[in-house]
C-alpha cells in the first residue's frame, strides 16, 4: 500500500529567530508555521511587554495550546484562571472566552493553533494585522483600532466579547 504523499506538506526544521515578523497590536508576532491550505496547525511565537493582552474573544473552531519561554503569563479561559511560567503550558479550547495577560517584565510563548473542521486561520489573522517588521524587535507602543481588530479577527473566525484584561499595576 503506498501512500500518496504529493499534496503534503514537506517536514522542516525552523530555526530559532527565524520566521515571519510583524509587530502586531503593540508586540512581535513571529509567525513559524503557516495553517494554508493543507496545514493542520499553525504556530506563531510572541514576545510581549508587561500587561500586554488581547480583547476578550472566542475562537469558532481552533483550539490553541500555549507554551511559556520566557516570563510569566496569566490565562483566563471561561472561569479559570491559570498562571504559566517557563516551560508553563495552557490549552485554551475553543468556543470558551479567554484572554491572557504578560505579568513579568517581559514574555515570550509559541501559540499552537488546530483545528478538526478547517485549516487554522489563526497565523492570517495575525498577519493581517500585523505590519511586516525588518527584525525580530517589539515595536514602540501605538494606538489600536478595535474597531479593525473585531473586524479582521471576524472574518478569521474569532469573535471579540470585551476589552483586554485590565492594565497591571
Amino acid at each position: 500500500m503506498s501512500t500518496n504523499t504529493s499534496s503534503a506538506r514537506a517536514p522542516e526544521v525552523i530555526a530559532p529567530g527565524s520566521g515571519h515578523h510583524l509587530h502586531f497590536l503593540n508586540h512581535l508576532a513571529t509567525v513559524k508555521v503557516r495553517g494554508g491550505e493543507d496545514g493542520a496547525l499553525s504556530v506563531v511565537e510572541f514576545s510581549a511587554p508587561r500587561g500586554l493582552g488581547p480583547p476578550l474573544h472566542r475562537h469558532d473552531d481552533e483550539d490553541e495550546l500555549f507554551v511559556v519561554l520566557s516570563g510569566e503569563v496569566a490565562f483566563h479561559c471561561g472561569d479559570d484562571r491559570l498562571m504559566a511560567g517557563v516551560g508553563g503550558m495552557a490549552f485554551l479550547p475553543h468556543g470558551i472566552p479567554h484572554t491572557f495577560q504578560v505579568h513579568s517584565d517581559t514574555a515570550s510563548f509559541v501559540c499552537v493553533t488546530g483545528s478538526r473542521v478547517r485549516a487554522p486561520r489563526f497565523d492570517q489573522m495575525v498577519t493581517a494585522l500585523g505590519v511586516p517588521a525588518p527584525e525580530a524587535s517589539l515595536p514602540e507602543p501605538a494606538p489600536i483600532d478595535p474597531g479593525r481588530v473585531a473586524d479582521v479577527c471576524l472574518e478569521h473566525g474569532i469573535q471579540v466579547l470585551g476589552p483586554p484584561p485590565a492594565p497591571l499595576d
